[in-house]
């Protein structure tokens, strides 16, 4: 029976996973990068770790290289990925320390590099994104939080926009009125290439401040910094437990509109 493989992919102030055994750096060549990322062992498990901005924070979201470090995951054959976002909120129901398990986004970003299918030698290639993250990991993400007795909110819509800037107020009222609940930098284009590339990828996204305009004071990155470092030990016993709860068989059609992908 095969090892269980399972990805992280840590967002702002998530840089680190205490929890691995064994734990080393390896590296991955991809066509699109070199990637560089920690594995090690949790119970029966191995886990990828990978700091989606680098282990001190030096990579600015609209400068990750989002295409390797999904195509090195793919490469790793893991069975499901799982990263966390930092996020703004426009919902006083998803209030800063809260954690939302998204089940669909809104791409407001502006110049990225969004997709693997570039219509190389004439194949254009159109995938399907009802439900853009996958189902199951989406259901085991909430197992996990219920076996512990973690209050996760089941579903939201996350608005990514370019950044590094924070947003306008002007810009939090109209992604409010598109349906948007959340507002982040980074999950644009992750989720997308991940879908692309076949793998079964969900996202925590962890509402640290209010967004512009609904804060009552400016928004500043230390803020979401002191956020995150408060929150991290529930946030780190729930990555455990969801390590846990993945399967690797799952009747989901990640898998299936990868069938294309391009290769790394």
């Amino acid at each position: 029976m095969k090892n269980i493989k399972v990805a992280i992919i840590g967002g702002t102030g998530v840089y680190n996973q205490s929890l691995l055994k064994n734990e080393k750096d390896i590296t991955v060549d991809t066509s699109y990068g070199t990637v560089t990322l920690k594995q090690g062992d949790y119970k029966d498990r191995i886990v990828f770790f990978m700091p989606r901005h680098g282990g001190k924070h030096s990579v600015p979201p609209h400068l990750v290289n989002y295409k390797a470090n999904i195509a090195a995951l793919k490469l790793l054959d893991a069975d499901a990925v799982i990263a966390t976002a930092a996020v703004g909120t426009l919902r006083k129901d998803m209030p800063p320390g809260s954690r939302v398990v998204i089940d669909q986004f809104i791409d407001f970003t502006k110049s990225r590099d969004l997709t693997y299918y570039e219509g190389n030698n004439g194949f254009v290639v159109h995938t399907d994104f009802t439900n853009p993250y996958c189902q199951q990991v989406r259901e085991e993400i909430l197992l996990a939080g219920k076996i512990l007795g973690q209050e996760l909110v089941d579903g939201g819509c996350y608005v990514c926009c370019e950044g590094p800037r924070f947003e306008t107020p002007a810009e939090v009222k109209m992604i409010s009125s598109w349906g948007g609940d959340l507002v982040g930098m980074t999950n644009i284009p992750e989720v997308v290439l991940a879908r692309e590339a076949g793998l079964c990828y969900a996202t925590i996204a962890l509402p640290t401040n209010y967004a512009a305009g609904l804060s009552e004071t400016p928004l500043t990155h230390e803020e979401v910094l002191e956020e995150m470092d408060k929150t991290k030990p529930e946030l780190d016993r729930l990555l455990a437990a969801c390590i846990e709860t993945v399967k690797a068989d799952r009747d989901c059609t990640c898998r299936e509109s990868g069938k294309h992908w391009p290769g790394a």
